[in-house]
């Protein structure tokens, strides 16, 4: 009587299960031994970025600068887009001294988003080239438009616009976007010398 099991296409099966367990032994031990250990600080600094990716720290986008930053490269107050709060926040989370925003990176300005004027966008695509986060949707020689929810307002399409059909429009504040700002708390310094017994009385 013929056995199945042994039969060569049950063979060849159990060559395929017995090749597949031996690689994922392989691979999981190699995954083990050459693991690569991250900076989780670089992920948490990254968190308080605005992820705009706009460069205006000096990096090409946010991951590079929080890299810099938790490598000490790179100082807390480059990013205008995050403002004085984010400065502030990453000065907590870095253990350092709070500085206000270097000027020479650009100046703290409200949330806003692309806009197209498709009267006049000729279609040249140079807006779409240098659009960090693809939130712009056209074609050569046809009209282009932003993608409001992908837009991170960087306003790197602005320069390279050679009829100046983009324009910036600045978001309203609302319960998605409100952000806690830092309270700041006015120090009163009271006055050391001690009342005159008579204004005292008068006071009474």
């Amino acid at each position: 009587m013929f056995n199945t099991l042994t039969s060569p296409m049950f063979l060849a099966l159990y060559v395929m299960i017995g090749l597949a367990l031996v690689l994922g032994v392989v691979l999981g031990v190699s995954a083990l031994k050459f693991k690569v250990e991250g900076n989780p600080l670089i992920a948490r600094i990254d968190a308080i970025l605005p992820q705009t990716q706009c460069g205006q720290c000096g990096y090409a986008g946010c991951k590079p600068y929080a890299k810099a930053i938790a490598s000490g490269e790179a100082d807390i107050n480059q990013c205008p887009p995050g403002g004085d709060a984010g400065a502030r926040a990453l000065a907590d989370l870095v253990g350092m001294e709070y500085k206000p925003l270097n000027a020479a990176n650009g100046v703290e300005k409200p949330k806003a988003v692309a806009f197209i004027d498709e009267n006049i966008c000729i279609g040249c695509t140079l807006c779409i080239q240098a659009c960090p986060v693809d939130a712009i949707l056209g074609a050569a020689k046809h009209m282009h438009t932003i993608i409001a929810s992908e837009c991170t307002g960087c306003e790197l399409c602005l320069a390279p616009c050679p009829v100046d059909c983009i324009t910036m429009e600045p978001i309203a504040e609302n319960p998605d976007n409100w952000k806690w700002k830092y309270p700041v708390f006015p120090i009163k310094l009271e006055n050391s010398q001690p009342k005159n017994s008579n204004d005292e009385k008068k006071a009474a």
